[in-house]
């Protein structure tokens, strides 16, 4: 089996070593000419994914056609906010037999759509799972044991891209519910921001827990208002990729709003960062959304306030903390 996988990012490059592990042919596409080089003469990402040490049978190559004409499988690991021009470039290699495996996490700031929506409108009719849950490149790229969902419309896909990924360190489970699992990928990434930010003001662990349980309350309102199953969000694509992003420190969006919450400027902080910040990016999406579905989500809409108004976070915090009351579940009461 061939795989064509498009960025060499953190995750696009710790995917392809756990595909070329398993002895499938793996060629890596960037648009990065340096990056290829360095790919190809030390077989490892020494800026994104240091110490991780690639398989000499990985291809390199900034010809995107020459990662997917021959592909069986297409995997799409670009930020997301290169995901349209990403697909609209593969658009005249794609064939029908194709399956195009969708990693990147996100909203279209712009349309609104998620990211297997985008692909299917720069290339209709196309073949389209989606990859998600509690992975750090970091820790995939090291072996440390991870589970994750495969998701897609189709039954036979979910499970070929399921066989495809297994691993004795790689756990992944199948779920029909693809729009769910992508807005919980996309809007764990703006809670982070906040978690982040609650850390950056020195808060603890109460009010960690506090964004975590009521930035889920938020994403699941959302995604079941879109058309997402309310299982999903409690689910690894859910609740789990939300601990994991909003706990540690390999997560790039808690380590940007930890600069936040210090004041710094949230371009400065990408800037630091050094990486994409995708929270950024779904922050403005997220809170459209729930305007256009009469969904409330303070969360999200605080995030956006300091993110884009220079609103203090301190402020935002006591703003969320000094709301009207509220019920969390009414129970059997009479």
């Amino acid at each position: 089996m061939k795989i064509g996988v498009l960025g060499a990012g953190s995750w696009g490059i710790a995917l392809a070593r756990l595909l070329a592990n398993k002895m499938k042919d793996v060629t890596v596409w960037s648009a990065l000419p340096s990056e290829v080089e360095m790919l190809k003469t030390k077989h490892e990402h020494v800026d994104k994914l240091k110490g991780v040490i690639l398989p000499e049978s990985i291809s390199y190559t900034t010809k995107i056609e020459e990662a997917v004409s021959d592909a069986d499988i297409i995997v799409m690991a670009v930020p997301s906010k290169f995901i349209r021009n990403t697909a609209a470039s593969v658009a005249p290699f794609y064939q029908k037999r194709q399956i195009i495996v969708n990693v990147s996490k996100g909203i279209e700031e712009e349309s609104l759509l998620t990211m297997s929506q985008v692909i299917e409108k720069e290339i209709p009719g196309a073949k389209v799972a989606v990859l998600s849950g509690p992975s750090h490149a970091e820790e995939v790229g090291r072996d440390i044991p991870t589970t994750i969902v495969a998701a897609a419309e189709e039954r036979e896909v979910a499970e070929t891209i399921q066989l495809l990924f297994m691993s004795d360190t790689f756990r992944v489970y199948t779920s029909s519910d693809v729009l769910g699992v992508e807005v919980g990928a996309a809007l764990k990434n703006v809670v982070a921001l906040a978690a982040g930010m609650a850390d950056g003001l020195g808060y603890g662990d109460n009010t960690k827990a506090a964004l975590i349980t009521r930035g889920m309350a938020e994403i699941s309102r959302l995604g079941i208002a879109m058309g997402g199953k309310a299982q999903t969000f409690y689910g690894l694509s859910g609740i789990g990729d939300l601990i994991v992003t909003c706990a540690s420190m390999h997560s790039r969006n808690r380590r940007a709003g930890i600069l936040i919450g210090k004041g710094v400027p949230y371009k400065e902080a990408m800037a630091e960062v050094g990486m994409v910040v995708e929270g950024v990016y779904s922050a403005k999406a997220a809170y459209k959304l729930g305007q256009k579905l009469g969904v409330e989500m303070p969360i999200v809409e605080q995030v956006n306030k300091i993110l884009f108004e220079g609103k203090n976070a301190a402020d935002a915090v006591s703003e969320l903390m000094l709301r009207d009351r509220k019920i969390e579940n009414s129970g059997d009461w009479k």
